[in-house]
């Protein structure tokens, strides 16, 4: 079990995941998120956007054998023209560290290196955000980009994580198309972050945003 005492009682990084209907995925895929062997003291928060599924039963089972795992919910009756701006949302407020990493539920860590990445990146303190990359043929063999400004990565925000979510499809040249596997932003900037998700983005527009992504990379 990670994050133990023995280890480091302060909060480094906080994976935030929202989920809707992921029973299977979480039960496959969250002990990924939860079992990392590293040095890094994480935490990890689940926000559940009303799921209908047993997605709730599933949580409540990990959180009694997880104590590094923390749990919250979107209300149904909450409006907003994005529910998952709002559920990132509740996620960072509940995050105790400085360093929140959003992630997906689908695309779980390969290795340890996913994480020690991350926290070699955000450790200089010279940089607002950091984006992590698995290999294609080597998946347990990962690399991260850093940011110094998070207008520098707005671009690859804004088309990975669009309301179409193919921006994640695919694994050929994934640097260069920006697919990262989670994303790891400061504090001070993770709202102004997250109101680059879920956006309608089509036609020439998204082909502009594409042809950004690749000559930026």
């Amino acid at each position: 079990m990670i994050n133990d005492t023995t280890k480091n009682t302060n909060i480094q990084l906080s994976v935030v995941i929202v989920v809707h209907d992921e029973d299977n995925a979480l039960e496959q895929n969250l002990p990924i998120f939860l079992n990392m062997e590293c040095d890094t003291a994480y935490e990890v928060i689940v926000v559940d956007d009303t799921s209908t599924d047993r997605t709730p039963e599933v949580l409540k089972q990990f959180k009694d054998e997880y104590p590094s795992l923390h749990t919250t919910f979107l209300p149904k009756s909450v409006p907003n023209p994005s529910r998952m701006q709002l559920a990132l949302y509740l996620g960072a407020k509940a995050a105790k560290s400085d360093w929140i990493i959003i992630a997906d539920i689908h695309r779980p860590p390969t290795s340890s290196e996913w994480i020690d990445c991350l926290t070699s990146e955000v450790a200089s303190g010279t940089i607002e955000v950091a984006m992590v990359y698995s290999g294609r043929k080597h998946p347990e063999i990962v690399e991260c980009h850093s940011f110094v400004q998070m207008e520098d990565a707005v671009s690859i925000l804004k088309k990975a994580e669009r309301h179409s979510g193919k921006g994640h499809q695919g694994k050929w040249m994934k640097v260069r198309r920006g697919l990262y596997d989670a994303v790891a932003i400061h504090r001070s900037r993770v709202f102004e972050a997250i109101r680059q998700y879920d956006q309608h983005i089509k036609g020439g527009k998204l082909m502009a945003l594409r042809m950004l992504v690749f000559c930026k990379n």
